[in-house]
């Protein structure tokens, strides 16, 4: 009788504070890699130093607990969306949306591999940008829905010059020209830099930025996105699994996130 008493004095204490999941956040981490931990039984894919994937892997992140801000400086303060807030200027202006901070990365990665000829981007209207025409002095001149190169600088490559023109493309481009101008690819072969892409008035677009599978294949990923208004980019929770959070699980079907749902139809690639 005294056995059973304590038994069910201990059943008793476990439902009233059960035992804890493992948290996959290490707030010491400086980087998505070091933050984000990984569940039992998975492992990193690995990736070239060199590659955009690695890249992504390793970007910079605000300290533990810091909240999403806005353009304006005031607080994105809503639970269960995000679990980390990558260190990444957005500016003073309403411009850094959803799309525009995936080619933000993206162009940034490439100017810093010192793959300038590769930073090109479709402005809604249909007009080629390349950054490599913006560096030697041209300009894009607007009117109407048309646009037009203008020579009327000097030649400059340097990262004041790379965010001048990204101001350009924030303004010109969103989510329905990007997925214009993706590739769509088939959800077995998505790896980091790949993005979820839904084109529209409004569309959405997140960013894939690490993946890790188990002994058996399985693939998990972490997405992260930027939103309306423009404000900081922010590394999603996963609302459909709390127990996985943040990584989701790479399968067909709907894609739930915090605040967008998408289906494994919307991955595409640069």
């Amino acid at each position: 009788m005294r056995y059973t008493s304590l038994l069910l004095f201990i059943l008793f204490i476990y439902s009233c504070h059960p035992v804890q999941q493992r948290s996959l956040i290490d707030p010491q981490g400086k980087t998505i890699k070091e933050r984000v931990l990984l569940p039992e039984g998975y492992t990193r894919v690995v990736w070239n130093d060199t590659s955009f994937a690695s890249y992504l892997q390793h970007v910079p992140l605000l300290a533990d607990g810091e909240k999403v801000h806005y353009f304006d400086g005031s607080v994105k303060d809503k639970p269960g969306v995000y679990v980390a807030v990558i260190d990444m200027p957005i500016g003073h202006k309403d411009l850094q949306q959803c799309a525009d901070v995936a080619m933000h990365m993206r162009a940034v990665y490439l100017f810093k591999a010192g793959l300038q000829d590769s930073i090109r981007f479709t402005l809604t209207n249909g007009f080629v940008a390349a950054y490599s025409k913006w560096a030697q002095g041209y300009r894009i001149a607007v009117k109407g829905n048309k646009a037009e190169w203008v020579k009327s600088a000097a030649p400059r490559d340097d990262s004041a010059t790379l965010s001048a023109y990204m101001d350009v493309i924030y303004s010109y481009c969103g989510s329905l020209s990007l997925s214009r101008e993706l590739k769509k690819i088939g959800w077995r072969d998505v790896r980091p830099g790949d993005l979820l892409a839904r084109g529209g008035t409004p569309g959405h677009v997140e960013l894939v930025m690490d993946m890790a599978q188990d002994k058996d294949g399985h693939k998990i990923y972490l997405l992260a996105q930027g939103f309306m208004p423009a404000q900081q980019m922010q590394l999603l929770a996963n609302p459909m699994n709390g127990k996985l959070s943040p990584w989701y699980e790479l399968n067909e079907g709907e894609i739930r996130t915090p605040e967008c749902v998408f289906t494994s139809e919307h991955f595409m690639r640069f």
